[in-house]
């Protein structure tokens, strides 16, 4: 067991390893991105194209679902590096390119800093933290179910508010602090700031608002068939499915909501190395580097597989880094349902089976890692 001090000085130890990893390269968010974009609408059009439910149709579907599923992460990283002048004709192309396209406007992810705010992280107002590993596993099922409604969600907002929001200023005020983020837990209003590129989100509303309507005018005039609108669903539905497993395993969900110091919040967060080609899939433009993450978030995408390969070769062996890292996406799967399923039984019986410090180990049984015993009131400043 580690102390409060050797946890929180994780960063400061580890920033002078990677302090020449957090400058991003346009050209490679460029490129990355233009591949996966012709990969992703090629196999959608042959999805939509080819007879119903015959093989190509479904590796169609998947091939065009992963792909998907890389390029709206990009979102991410447009949001935490959006001070990043070398990403500015990056953040305007990937608007246009798919933002608009697959109804994903860039703004709606900028809740997302929240969920670094060190005051902020796995209370009631992180809208992306949910204390799924308390239980009941029920938890885990609604928010997993959230797939099937997030697609509703997107076509209400963007054909039928998105007018009404510019009808007058405060409902326009009232649309984009209620229904504009993607989100986890809901109700989450989000504040607008007064500097906030009103004019730009416009644009990009009124842009999602004409191709969420022709979508259904191209149905209904007979250019396209009307089972358009199902196929449409059913990738989206998949391409979600992929993103909401890859967040039920990007922390270990065991805060309390009650504020977190940093340590704690590392301590909840996860790395997973696995097969190198499985995880990348599942979890695309350096994700499964989550814990990494949330010590630099400003560190591009490119670097973080750098950045956990300098650590973990220069680290001292009782370094609390090693403890974030997961062997796999199935043990990090068998921890969380193992302390939501425990917690559940514990809760019933008036107590709480697993500590918020504890963590399984291959075997199955329970220890402490580096970062448990940091007190709540401690931070540490993160790039």
């Amino acid at each position: 067991m580690t102390s409060a001090s050797s946890a929180t000085a994780l960063v400061p130890q580890a920033r002078p390893l990677v302090k020449d990893l957090l400058q991003p390269s346009a050209r490679y968010y460029t490129v990355d991105m233009l591949i996966t974009l012709v990969v992703a609408y090629g196999f959608a059009g042959v999805y939509f194209l080819a007879p119903a439910f015959s093989p190509p149709q479904i590796i169609a579907l998947v091939i065009s679902g992963f792909a998907l599923h890389r390029l709206s992460n990009f979102m991410h990283e447009i949001v935490h590096l959006e001070s990043k002048k070398a990403l500015k004709s990056f953040r305007v192309a990937w608007n246009v390119l798919v933002g608009i396209p697959t109804l994903m406007p860039s703004y709606f992810f900028g809740n997302h800093i929240a969920h670094h705010n060190a005051r902020q992280f796995g209370t009631g107002d992180d809208c992306e933290y949910v204390a799924l590993a308390r239980g009941p596993l029920s938890g885990i099922a609604k928010f997993m179910a959230q797939i099937f409604l997030q697609p509703v969600f997107v076509i209400v907002r963007f054909t039928v508010l998105t007018p009404i929001s510019f009808l007058h200023p405060k409902l326009r005020q009232w649309t984009l602090e209620n229904f504009s983020g993607f989100v986890f837990v809901w109700p989450c209003p989000r504040e607008i700031p007064e500097d906030a590129p009103r004019a730009a989100w416009a644009a990009m509303d009124i842009a999602c608002w004409l191709r969420a309507s022709a979508i259904f005018v191209l149905v209904a005039v007979g250019l396209n068939p009307w089972y358009r609108i199902p196929q449409l669903y059913v990738l989206a539905t998949f391409a979600l499915s992929l993103h909401y497993f890859r967040s039920l395993t990007a922390h270990r969900y065991m805060a309390d909501g009650n504020r977190q110091s940093f340590a704690a919040q590392l301590q909840d967060s996860i790395d997973i190395v696995g097969n190198r080609y499985f995880t990348e899939l599942l979890y695309p433009i350096g994700l499964r580097y989550h814990a990494l993450h949330h010590m630099f978030p400003n560190m591009p995408y490119h670097n973080l597989g750098i950045a956990h390969r300098r650590l973990m070769a220069h680290l001292p062996a009782d370094s609390p880094y090693r403890d974030l890292v997961y062997p796999s996406v199935w043990s990090v799967l068998r921890e969380l349902f193992q302390h939501s399923r425990e917690n559940s039984a514990a809760r019933r019986r008036g107590g709480l089976a697993v500590a918020s410090g504890a963590r399984l180990d291959a075997a199955g049984s329970r220890r402490r890692p580096h970062t448990s015993t940091v007190a709540s009131s401690s931070e540490v400043a993160v790039e």
